[in-house]
């Protein structure tokens, strides 16, 4: 699948492993950057999805999205765990569930970008699951650089495939493909996030560390098995 995601923002907090370790499958490995385990709420807007050398679908290839996430390994190979994803179409959310393995939720969503940054809103609407919801304002506050090998930036950011798992808890990995990140510092204004309640983490009452990013395109591939 190709897909291009505009006006992200990477929001991650601390969190002890002792918190993420309960919520993963068996085979995967907490994932940590000099002992400290992180955690990621990640909203942006996605365009241009589609199946690669097809054209896009206009009602189903551009729409809001979030996700929650932390950073786990299998095999040797370091890449995302999500938690969650709001999306604001309810066929994307379908399809991805179904195809993807990934725990995706309908959410009614906006992002909107204006001289003063984005405005951003998602309220859960899926049926028969717990609410979560994130209101804010973010913007960038430098200009575009990329991480570094070895840092904290290139750790949460340069990561090249995403983990899922089935009903059974087999475990499954996508590979990514995208150039690295063009990051910008970032500030913001989190008025709402609750999207970590319905997995029982309360997020440390610290200024998350936040990091931007215009637009990226990504490749994404076909899940196979992880044998741990």
């Amino acid at each position: 699948m190709r897909q291009v995601w505009h006006d992200l923002i990477f929001a991650h907090w601390p969190v002890p492993v002792e918190q993420l370790r309960p919520l993963m499958p068996a085979g995967l490995q907490i994932d940590t950057y000099e002992g400290q385990a992180w955690i990621g709420v990640v909203p942006f807007r996605m365009s241009g999805i589609r199946p690669r050398f097809l054209p896009a679908i206009p009602w189903l290839s551009a729409f809001p999205e979030l996700n929650v996430r932390t950073y786990v390994v299998a095999e040797d190979k370091p890449g995302v765990w999500f938690f969650s994803l709001e999306a604001a179409n309810l066929i994307a959310v379908a399809i991805a569930r179904r195809w993807f393995l990934l725990p995706y939720f309908h959410a009614r969503m906006t992002c909107q970008a204006d001289s003063n940054g984005i405005t951003y809103s998602s309220q859960r609407i899926h049926r028969a699951t717990p609410p979560a919801a994130f209101k804010g304002n973010y913007r960038p506050t430098s200009t575009v650089f990329q991480a570094k090998r070895g840092s904290l930036e290139y750790w949460l950011t340069e990561r090249y495939c995403l983990y899922a798992a089935d009903t059974q808890q087999h475990l499954y990995r996508g590979e990514i493909d995208h150039l690295p990140w063009p990051l910008q510092l970032a500030e913001a204004t989190i008025r709402e996030n609750t999207m970590t309640v319905p997995l029982g983490l309360r997020l440390p009452e610290v200024e998350p560390l936040l990091h931007f990013s215009r637009r990226q395109e990504v490749v994404a591939w076909t899940l196979t098995s992880v044998h741990p």
